[in-house]
């Protein structure tokens, strides 16, 4: 497969050297861009399943008129917590 070019980009001087200092050995800044670019586009389709998911289980619950309380949850979360403690 052939690869393609991004545009480049203009950045302030202080955030090309925090990226020239966050370089590992015999890393180029291309692939840190590369790379940066990789795991900010999983993290995008992530948060976007995440935010689908929420809006599917909204407008279940409405259709439903199946709620759960926050008081009801908080409790739930007590109770996952102090089963943690106890392990």
């Amino acid at each position: 497969m052939k690869t393609s070019t991004l545009p480049a980009i203009r950045v302030k001087p202080e955030l090309r050297e925090a990226a020239e200092r966050a370089l590992r050995p015999n890393e180029t800044l291309s692939k840190l861009m590369e790379s940066s670019l990789e795991s900010f586009i999983s993290h995008r389709a992530a948060e976007d399943e995440f935010i689908a998911r929420g809006l599917r289980a909204a407008k279940t619950a409405r259709q439903e008129n199946r709620y759960v309380s926050a008081k009801d949850v908080l409790a739930q979360l007590d109770e996952r917590i102090a089963a943690a403690k106890r392990q």
